[in-house]
């Protein structure tokens, strides 16, 4: 069989340095098996977690040996001033290519068979320190692929999506890790637009986004143990060839009216306080459900100061697709404190 699955379990464990410095031996393939991809983060859009592949098993899992080994070398302990790294990017395969983003945010793409670099993209985060006890991290990338391409040979029919620690989602051809141009300005989108003044280490995405159809969907981290007003946890989606907004769930409880002084205090088109959505989300493309799985509203440490916004907190939401209508939700706790 073909690697790939195993170069996506086994990176994670090689990325880190001091694993040794000799490289080790050149493999031989079996290309007689099954193959599979591993396209999502959680293995298919479901984020089921599950592989059809059946070669390795509890007779023969220990005899593994490692293929290959590829250090990113986006490693901090803070001692530079900056705030400290963590790496939690888990590895999406598509065909024979292997894509991670590290926690400098930058995005990497490896040959899945050989470990071989092919490209890599540093966005430049300006936002090097954060508040609180949060590490710098990212914890992974989504793909897309064009059903439909007007032009087979034009760049980007392919694209890896990621949110970034400046609080950007961009866009990058696939197949050569450059932006795409079509997508925002310049392969990039700002996430903090109807956010109001809020700093920026108070708000930025960690989690892969997720993709339906022709949309890319996002939520995004929250200092929610500050203030009440932190910044809000409103999902969004955008057009995934032209970054345009297609909608917007503020997690706003039915009938629920802002307070006297929030909206002239915070000027905020998005609801401060509201649960947000730092992990990773799932679709269903079949049904168009988009599910979300929420955490707090702020502060996630008393519910008594919450403003009363706990109506989707510590829930499964399923969203319309196309408009961001919730059509259900689940509270998994009530008045989770």
């Amino acid at each position: 069989m073909k690697r790939h699955l195993l170069a996506a379990l086994a990176a994670p464990l090689a990325l880190a340095p001091g694993c040794g410095d000799e490289p080790p031996p050149a493999v031989e393939i079996d290309y007689s098996g099954p193959t599979s991809e591993w396209r999502h983060v959680g293995g298919d859009a479901g984020g089921m977690q599950y592989s059809p592949l059946d070669q390795i098993d509890v007779d023969n899992v220990g005899s593994l040996e490692v293929a290959w080994t590829y250090h990113h070398g986006d490693v901090s302990d803070g001692s530079d001033g900056s705030t400290r790294t963590s790496f939690n990017g888990t590895p999406i395969v598509v065909g024979d290519a292997l894509y991670f983003c590290t926690g400098m945010h930058r995005v990497i793409a490896l040959d899945a068979e050989t470990g071989e670099e092919r490209w890599t993209f540093d966005p430049e985060p300006k936002l090097t320190r954060l508040k609180g006890p949060y590490p710098r991290v990212c914890r992974g990338v989504a793909h897309w692929e064009d059903p439909a391409p007007r032009d087979p040979a034009a760049a980007c029919n392919a694209r890896i999506l990621m949110g970034t620690i400046d609080s950007e989602l961009i866009a990058l051809d696939a197949a050569t890790g450059e932006p795409c141009a079509d997508f925002g300005g310049d392969g990039r989108i700002s996430l903090r637009e109807g956010l109001g003044e809020t700093p920026d280490w108070e708000y930025y995405p960690t989690a892969a986004p997720v993709v339906l159809r022709d949309v890319v969907v996002t939520g995004a981290l929250v200092a929610d143990n500050v203030r009440a007003d932190a910044p809000s946890g409103v999902v969004r989606a955008f057009d995934v060839r032209t970054g345009e907004l297609r909608w917007a769930w503020d997690p706003v409880p039915p009938g629920w009216r802002w307070p006297d002084d929030w909206r002239e205090r915070v000027r905020s088109e998005y609801t401060p306080g509201t649960p947000n959505v730092w992990t990773f989300m799932s679709v269903d493309p079949e049904r168009n459900l988009v599910f979300v799985p929420t955490g707090n509203a702020s502060p996630d440490y008393f519910a008594a100061n919450r403003q009363g916004l706990d109506h989707y907190s510590s829930s499964v939401v399923a969203l319309w697709g196309s408009t961001g209508k919730v059509i259900w939700n689940f509270q998994t706790v009530h008045k989770d404190v």
